[in-house]
């Protein structure tokens, strides 16, 4: 009876707003009034509502916001109707439903003229369809829980597939009105539309969302080689690839390549591939290249080449030489016994086998080993040679030569002189001190200072000269000096080399020595007189000599040979030869990658001291001064060599490394440009080029 008497009530709301439209009164009760106050209050049509229970609907031509009001009477939301929502509805059911039943209902007939409903803090907003993405409606980041008709915004996190491959295929799927959107930081697609739409394309997505790369294969071979397998079946398989699986309309990535990894330890490959279609056509690839060798094991003529990339041809030949030597003496009856045969042309020896051995020979021109040796023995020497012809690492070692000089030097004397020379006939006496080193003494400088033979010492000299004879002569002077002199050399040499391989870096000026002379001083007039001199040239400046070895824990053990040596100023016109000056450094150092460590150095303190005087006189306190000369100098020479090694593996590592370097003198160049001027033809040097991107 409840049943009933509810569908009574909604069906006298519906018949009472029809009627009010059709008999025009004059009133003007629209349906609005009418729904809202049957609804407010139902016993007014003689029955009695209660919320939750089975209605039938039958509204036609109702008011949108008239039916909204009945329906939030039913349903128990708050619905707010936007004013630019206008127009009536027919809305009916030919059977009881539920509350939640008729407000999809009344949902589904929204959508279909343009409207829809979006939820936000509590209340149901009836808005235009345009508009509803502008409205604070319900965000989802799993599964959509909404409504079917009501729109929401669900976020979609993509875990293989790229999310602006996908907005092309979405795209159409969604509504004119409503929007997806991509955010590249985090691979997601934000959609905002229908939430039952939004069910269908959680499925697209899941369906397209999916790895582009199979599951790991395990391919063992039994006659091939891995390593000559892979780039055989690689360059096979990739060369159609851009036929199969291309991208499509509006993809940015290529499809996944195949991957094919040799694993020698087991003769095996290791396969990852796009799809099972590709995975499929590797093993039958592989499968029809897997196959036993036309001739025999026992047969001594299967010949091999093998390319190598990184080693030297020649030294692995002799290694693996070695190696098979000391394994032909071995106790295995599977290993064929080798004996050492005479050279052969060439410059190469081979290892012949005595019955069914082979031979290992280097090919230096495309740096490859010839190997003539039955499969499984080849077998045996391929994955020694996969080992040892391995990438090998290099060290770029930094030497940092620092040296610090501070000269200082003091001088104070007197000196003075009675008159020189002759008076007529008579003698005059000479009466004075004569004090100075390398001819500068008062003397020198009375009777060869007119003529510039002798020039005065440095510093400050004040002196007292005499007119005697119409001649000036010096009879007093006094030198006060005091210098000091300061330099700082820092040299770094720098040197990139292999791993256990040495290098050599000099840096300075190949200089003659004089080593043997002869001249024919006693030859006759007629005779010939042919003079010679022997000479052999040294190189003089800074050498560094360094052979690295990198161990497995980091650390890298270096033999070092460092030498700076100058030519001595002074010595450069001396009748007995040049004079060099020279500090060098051999040494076995193991330093970690990257750290510095000093190798040795030189801390010295020098002082002279020069004192010339009256006995006597010259120890009177204050006035003593007046009959000595006195001299000091000190010199202090603070020189360390220090070390840095780093450890380069890879080709970034390298590249990285030489750009640091060639910006760093790019740079200094740039830096180095002449000031223009016009009235100079030049006002510009050479400059690195810039460095291309890669």
């Amino acid at each position: 009876m409840k049943h009933l008497s509810t569908s009574r009530s909604i069906n006298a709301i519906a018949l009472i707003t029809t009627y009010a439209f059709i008999s025009g009164l004059t009133g003007q009760l629209s349906s609005e009034t009418w729904a809202q106050s049957s609804t407010a209050n139902p016993s007014s049509v003689g029955t009695e509502f209660k919320r939750g229970e089975p209605v039938t609907l039958n509204f036609s031509n109702a008011e949108i916001d008239a039916v909204a009001r009945a329906m939030a009477t039913l349903t128990g939301r708050q619905v707010v109707v936007d004013p630019r929502v206008k127009g009536t509805m027919n809305l009916s059911t030919e059977r009881a439903v539920s509350p939640a039943a008729a407000y999809n209902l009344f949902l589904a007939s929204l959508r279909l003229q343009g409207f829809t409903v979006v939820e936000a803090a509590g209340l149901d907003k009836v808005v235009p369809e345009a508009d509803a993405k502008l409205q604070s409606g319900t965000v989802s980041a799993g599964v959509a829980t909404s409504s079917r008709n009501q729109i929401i915004t669900q976020i979609f996190k993509l875990n293989f597939e790229n999310a602006n491959n996908l907005v092309p295929v979405l795209r159409p799927l969604i509504s004119p009105n409503n929007t997806i959107n991509v955010n590249p930081g985090n691979n997601s697609l934000v959609i905002t539309d229908y939430a039952d739409n939004l069910q269908r394309m959680a499925r697209i997505i899941a369906a397209m969302d999916v790895s582009n790369a199979s599951d790991i294969e395990i391919i063992k071979l039994q006659h091939a080689i891995a390593a000559d397998m892979v780039p055989l079946v690689l360059r096979l398989i990739e060369s159609g690839s851009s036929a199969v699986g291309a991208p499509g309309q509006g993809q940015t990535d290529t499809t996944f390549k195949t991957t094919l990894v040799a694993e020698p330890r087991s003769n095996s490959l290791i396969l990852r591939a796009a799809n099972p279609a590709r995975v499929a056509q590797v093993k039958s690839l592989v499968e029809k290249l897997d196959t036993a060798s036309t001739q025999s094991n026992g047969a001594s003529g299967n010949i091999y080449v093998v390319h190598l990339k990184n080693a030297d041809a020649t030294k692995l030949a002799a290694t693996l030489r070695a190696a098979m030597a000391v394994d032909g003496r071995s106790t295995n009856p599977l290993t064929p016994s080798i004996t050492p045969t005479a050279p052969v042309p060439g410059g190469t020896s081979a290892l012949n086998a005595t019955t069914t051995g082979g031979q290992i020979q280097a090919d230096t021109a495309t740096n490859s080993l010839i190997i003539s040796a039955p499969e499984p023995q080849y077998r045996q020497m391929r994955a020694v040679i996969d080992k040892l012809d391995a990438r090998r690492a290099q060290v770029f070692v930094e030497s940092l030569i620092a040296e610090v000089n501070a000269d200082q030097a003091a001088q104070f004397g007197i000196q003075w002189q009675t008159a020189l020379g002759n008076a007529g006939n008579s003698t005059v006496g000479v009466l004075g001190t004569n004090f100075g080193s390398g001819g500068k003494n008062i003397i020198n400088l009375a009777t060869q200072g007119a003529s510039g033979t002798v020039t005065p010492p440095t510093g400050l000299n004040l002196g007292a000269a005499n007119l005697t004879n119409g001649i000036y002569v010096l009879g007093f002077l006094a030198n006060f000096l005091e210098s000091t002199g300061a330099g700082n050399i820092l040299s770094t040499p720098n040197l990139l080399t292999l791993d256990n391989e040495e290098a050599k870096i000099v840096i300075g000026q190949n200089v003659p020595f004089v080593t043997g002379q002869y001249s024919n001083t006693a030859a006759s007039a007629g005779g010939v007189v042919n003079p010679f001199q022997t000479i052999e040239r040294k190189d003089v400046g800074l050498t560094l000599k360094v052979k690295p070895q990198i161990s497995e824990n980091g650390t890298v053990k270096m033999a070092i040979f460092q030498e700076v040596s100058s030519v001595q100023a002074s010595s450069i016109n001396s009748a007995t030869g040049l004079i060099t000056n020279k500090r060098s450094i051999e040494s076995n150092v193991l330093v970690d990658d990257g750290a510095i460590v000093v190798l040795g150095g030189l801390l010295q303190d020098e002082y002279s001291g020069n004192q010339d005087k009256i006995p006597g006189l010259g120890d009177i306190p204050f006035f003593g001064n007046l009959f000595k000369s006195e001299s000091r100098s000190r010199k202090k020479t603070n020189l360390m060599v220090f070390l840095r090694p780093v450890v380069v593996r890879s080709a970034a590592d390298i590249d990285a490394l030489s750009q640091g370097r060639y910006d760093l003198m790019r740079n200094n160049q740039i830096n180095a440009q002449p000031v223009p001027s016009s009235n100079m033809p030049i006002n510009e040097s050479a400059v690195l080029p810039a460095p291309n991107p890669r």
